[in-house]
C-alpha cells in the first residue's frame, strides 16, 4: 500500500446512560442486601458461557461485540438489564439480564408488557457479552441475527425471591424487579417445560403491582432510549459499529466523527480584510492566498424582471471552501482527489490535475502511489483536514472529484455508483422519471442509497457497499439494476458508448464503477455560471416540482445545510450486501 499522510478525525461520543440510584432490598429473612452479581459457579466463566454465542458468529464480518476480553467478575454494582428491539428474519425483542458476568438472554417475539393479564412467549437463547448492553446498530446481512438493533429500554434490576439468579434460571423460574425507562415493576420468567424439546420455551409475565398497566403495548413506544430513533432510522443511518478485532472497551466505533467547527466570524472577517493577496490563518494553518478579487464564476443570466446576481470571486469561493470543509470532509478523507482546475475561471477551458505539485506545502496530506509507472501520477492530494480543501480552492480546483476507494485499498470500492447522464434530447422531467424508477427498485431490494443532483443536468445515486467487493462486482450489479430500470422506459435510454450514437437519449452509466474513476463529490461546486453545487437531496424531493439539477449554489447551500443537515450522511453508514437482481 502507498503512504497516506496525516488526517484529522473525530472522537467517539458516549450515548446517554441510564440513571440509577443506590437502593436496598429486604429479603424474606428481614436482612437488607445490595443487588450483587451472583457468585460464579466453578467451571462457568463468561468465556465458557459465551461459547454458543461465538459459534454462531463470524467476528471478521459482524459488527457485534465479541466479548473476548470479558472474563473477570465486575466489582459490586447494580445489575443492569437491556431490551433490544431487533429486526432480523423476524422482528422480536431481546430481553437481557446481567448475571455472572454475562447477559442472560431471552427473545420475546411480541415484546414485554406491563399488562399483568398478558403472558408472553420468551425463548431462552445464548448468553451475550456485557459489551452488548448498549449495542445499537446493524448486524451484516448473512451473519447470525443479521438486521438492525436499537436499545428499546435499559436500566437496572434486582432479583427477588432468590439470592442467586443463576441458580433461579437453572431451576426454571426467575423473579426480577426492573427499573427501566419504559419497563418498571416485577416480572417473572417461568420455564414452560423441562424436556429437551421445550426447555428453551419460557413465559414472561408482569405481576399485578403498582406499575401494572392494562393493555400496555410495546409497539406504542418504538423509539430507542439511547438515540430517540426508530429501527428504520438506525438502519438507514447507524451511528455506531462494533469492531470485533478490538478489545471490548474500544470496540464501540463512532461512525459520525465529532463535527469540526467551521471558521469563526473573526476568521471570515480577516479573509474579507485581506487585499488581493495575503496570508489567511484558519483551521490552525497559514494559507497564502492569491488573486482574491478575480472573478471565477460568471453570473447567471437574470430571469425577465428580476435583478441580476454578481459574479463569484475567488474570495467568495475560498470562503465557501472554508465553510463547507467540515461538512464535506468525511466524503474526502483517505481518498485520492482528482482536481478539475480552471485557473482562468469557469468561463475558460479547464483541465484535470491529479499530480500534487512539488511546491505544495509539506503539511498537506497526500498519497504516494507505489504502482505509478513513468509519466503517471505518483502523488495525489488527500483532503484529510479542512485547510487542505482551502489550499485546493486557491490552486484553482473549482471541482473536487474523490476516488470511490480509499487510498489504503485502491482496488476495493466503498460505493457503487448510479449515474443518470442525460442526453441532448433528455428533459429534466425524464431525468426525474429515471431517478424515481431507481428509487423504487432500490426500495424493493432494501438497499440503502442516497441521491444528489449533479449541479449540471443529471442525478447521481451513491450506494455504500460491504468490504471485499471488486469494481467488477459493483459494475455488474449496477449494470443489472440500470438495465432492469431502462427496460421499463426503453424510449428514454440508450446503451451506446458513443454520444453521437445515442440520438439524444440518456445513458445509465454503470461504467463509472471502475478503478480510478471518480464522480463529483457532494457539495463540490461545478464550473458553470453562478457556481452551482452538486447538492445532496432526499428521495422525496424527486417529487418536488421546484427541484432543478443546478438549483443550489455556493451562495445558498450553506443555509440549506443549516436547515436540513447533511442529507448525504446515510452513505457514511456501514457497507451493504448487494442482493441478487432477478
Amino acid at each position: 500500500m502507498g503512504r497516506v499522510s496525516h488526517s484529522q478525525g473525530g472522537s467517539t461520543t458516549t450515548p446517554r446512560a441510564a440513571k440509577t440510584e443506590k437502593t436496598t432490598k429486604t429479603t424474606k429473612t428481614g436482612k437488607e442486601r445490595n443487588a450483587q452479581p451472583a457468585t460464579r459457579p466453578p467451571g462457568s466463566t463468561p468465556a465458557d458461557k459465551l461459547a454458543p454465542y461465538h459459534a454462531k458468529r463470524d467476528f471478521s464480518r459482524t459488527t457485534e461485540p465479541s466479548g473476548l476480553t470479558s472474563g473477570t467478575a465486575p466489582e459490586a454494582h447494580k445489575l443492569r438489564f437491556v431490551v433490544q428491539l431487533h429486526r432480523a428474519r423476524r422482528k422480536h425483542y431481546d430481553l437481557r439480564f446481567e448475571m455472572n458476568g454475562v447477559l442472560a438472554s431471552w427473545a420475546v417475539p411480541n415484546g414485554p408488557t406491563l399488562d399483568p393479564a398478558a403472558k408472553r412467549l420468551a425463548v431462552h437463547v445464548e448468553d451475550h457479552p456485557m459489551e452488548y448492553i448498549d449495542f445499537e446498530g446493524v448486524i451484516p446481512h448473512g451473519e447470525y441475527g443479521g438486521g438492525d438493533v436499537i436499545v428499546w429500554d435499559t436500566g437496572t434490576w434486582e432479583p427477588y425471591e432468590t439470592d442467586d439468579p443463576v441458580a433461579a434460571v437453572a431451576a426454571g423460574e426467575l423473579h426480577a424487579d426492573v427499573h427501566g425507562y419504559k419497563l418498571k415493576g416485577k416480572f417473572i420468567l417461568i420455564q414452560r417445560g423441562r424436556s429437551r424439546e421445550d426447555s428453551d420455551q419460557w413465559l414472561l409475565i408482569h405481576k399485578n403491582d403498582d406499575y401494572a398497566v392494562k393493555g400496555w403495548n410495546p409497539e406504542d413506544y418504538p423509539q430507542s432510549v439511547l438515540s430517540g430513533r426508530t429501527n428504520e432510522q438506525v438502519k438507514a443511518d447507524p451511528d455506531r459499529l462494533w469492531r470485533s478485532d478490538l478489545p471490548p472497551a474500544e470496540a464501540s466505533v463512532e461512525l459520525r466523527p465529532r463535527p469540526i467547527p467551521g471558521p469563526s466570524e473573526a476568521e471570515l472577517a480577516a479573509l474579507d480584510d485581506l487585499g488581493a493577496a495575503g496570508v489567511w490563518e484558519v483551521f490552525g494553518r497559514q494559507l497564502r492566498l492569491t488573486n482574491l478579487d478575480k472573478e471565477l464564476f460568471p453570473p447567471r443570466a437574470a430571469a425577465p424582471g428580476e435583478p441580476g446576481e454578481p459574479a463569484v470571486t475567488k474570495r467568495d469561493f475560498v470562503r465557501y471552501a472554508a465553510q463547507i470543509a467540515p461538512v464535506i470532509l468525511p466524503y474526502l478523507q483517505g481518498r485520492p482527489l482528482n482536481m478539475h482546475r480552471f485557473p482562468g475561471g469557469a468561463g475558460e477551458p479547464g483541465f484535470w490535475n491529479k499530480q500534487l505539485p512539488q511546491h505544495a506545502p509539506d503539511w498537506l496530506p497526500r498519497w504516494d502511489n507505489p504502482e505509478a509507472g513513468p509519466d503517471k501520477t505518483s502523488t495525489y492530494l488527500v483532503v484529510g483536514e479542512p485547510a487542505a480543501l482551502i489550499w485546493a480552492a486557491n490552486y484553482g480546483a473549482l471541482e473536487w472529484h474523490a476516488w470511490t476507494s480509499l487510498a489504503a485499498h485502491p482496488d476495493t470500492p466503498t460505493y457503487a455508483l448510479i449515474d443518470i447522464d442525460p442526453g441532448t434530447g433528455t428533459s429534466w422531467d425524464q431525468v426525474l422519471v429515471l431517478a424515481r424508477l431507481h428509487r423504487t427498485a432500490l426500495e424493493h431490494l432494501s438497499v440503502r442509497a442516497q441521491p444528489k443532483v449533479t449541479g449540471r443536468r443529471g442525478i447521481q445515486i451513491w450506494i455504500p457497499v460491504e468490504e471485499g467487493l471488486s469494481y467488477h462486482d459493483t459494475r455488474v450489479w449496477v449494470e443489472q439494476l440500470s438495465k432492469t430500470v431502462g427496460a421499463v422506459v426503453p424510449d428514454l435510454v440508450s446503451w451506446k458508448w458513443d454520444v453521437r450514437e445515442r440520438h439524444g437519449l440518456a445513458r445509465l452509466d454503470y461504467t463509472q464503477n471502475v478503478s480510478n474513476k471518480t464522480l463529483v463529490a457532494p457539495y463540490s461546486p461545478r464550473a458553470a455560471p453562478g457556481a452551482p453545487v452538486s447538492a445532496p437531496i432526499d428521495w422525496a424531493e424527486l417529487d418536488d416540482p421546484s427541484l432543478r439539477p443546478d438549483k443550489f449554489t455556493i451562495r445558498t447551500i450553506m443555509e440549506r445545510v443549516a436547515e436540513r443537515g447533511d442529507l448525504f450522511r446515510p452513505v457514511l453508514g456501514p457497507g451493504q450486501h448487494l442482493p441478487p437482481i432477478d
